[in-house]
């Protein structure tokens, strides 16, 4: 990251913040730039994510989630999903997308499982210019061979079908019930982890905006403004979703997951179905974050994520 001079009280301001206040006055010092916005920019930078209607500032549910477990179980992995034959390969795939969000990882998670390449254009979350030409205000916009297709659940299913056109159902019961809860429990139980302390609320903005379409002066009041906003809404997202101990919660969806596979390798059996894909989208973005790595170290969910990433393989992207 670029250096400059006049940032260097700031920086030093928030070198191994551990407490309320540093983080509050770091925030105040880069006020009078948010101030100078016609909404207030760590508003913007949430709302771009997602939770609908927080309190303080509108939620980052393009938040991050966890970490993989370490262990390599080599033995199990499974090849990629062969890509579909050639006369139903879409032949221009472009997702736009934010890099953290998790939704929009769902979306990669499939492309990536069945080898459809596909282009990514990195939206920024304040002025959204890259998704002008749309009346779709959200990510993952996906756009196959001209066609606009919008929200990840719908879009999944949409290719599913299109790549097995014979399939009259898209997916079953159990898979369709755990496809909901991620997007219904899953997410909500993680944004608390991850803003959870003053440390990890900027550990979260840090790979947001790292990773983010960000010029250097949004990243700089994106990472300290957000993760100062956040680190407050958390506690009113944890009222909200009944949670009282964020942990606890985390590692209970953990174990919840892991006990819907009924010693199954995957939920769809020998290979991953939707709800796999959908939950590996979900927590990969996050995966060096500490409420990731206290995931794994005290839940049993390492040893799927492990045989997932084995199974997705690496991302289908055409690199620019």
């Amino acid at each position: 990251m670029r250096r400059v001079n006049h940032l260097a009280t700031l920086s030093r301001a928030f070198s191994g913040a551990a407490s309320h206040q540093r983080l509050v006055q770091g925030a105040a010092m880069i006020s009078t730039y948010a101030a100078s916005n016609s909404q207030c920019f760590a508003s913007r930078i949430a709302e771009s994510f997602r939770i609908s209607n927080p309190p303080v500032a509108r939620g980052v549910t393009g938040t991050m989630f966890f970490s993989v477990a370490a262990s390599s179980l080599a033995q199990e992995a499974q090849a990629k999903e062969a890509p579909p034959v050639e006369k139903l390969m879409p032949k221009d795939v472009v997702l736009y997308q934010y890099e953290a969000c998790p939704f929009c990882n769902k979306v990669k998670a499939f492309l990536d499982y069945y080898n459809i390449p596909y282009k990514v254009v990195e939206v920024n979350p304040i002025n959204k210019k890259e998704i002008k030409w749309s009346d779709y205000k959200k990510v993952p916009i996906l756009k196959i061979d001209g066609e606009q297709m919008v929200d990840s659940s719908d879009i999944v299913d949409k290719l599913f079908q299109r790549i097995h056109p014979d399939n009259s159902v898209t997916d079953s019961d159990e898979e369709r019930q755990w496809r909901g809860w991620v997007d219904n429990h899953l997410v909500h139980v993680l944004s608390p982890n991850i803003y959870r302390s003053v440390s990890e609320a900027l550990e979260s903005f840090d790979y947001i905006t790292t990773h983010g379409n960000f010029s250097f002066t949004e990243r700089l009041v994106a990472k300290y403004a957000g993760a100062t906003a956040m680190y407050f809404v958390s506690k009113k997202l944890k009222k909200r979703h009944n949670i009282t101990d964020e942990r606890a919660a985390l590692y209970g969806a953990a174990e919840t997951w892991v006990d819907a596979l009924k010693g199954r390798q995957y939920l769809g059996g020998l290979k991953p179905n939707l709800a796999d894909l959908a939950v590996f989208g979900v927590l990969r973005p996050i995966r060096y974050l500490k409420s990731g790595k206290d995931m794994v170290e005290h839940t049993r969910i390492g040893e799927w994520y492990s045989r997932m990433e084995n199974a997705v393989g690496e991302p289908s992207r055409i690199k620019a």
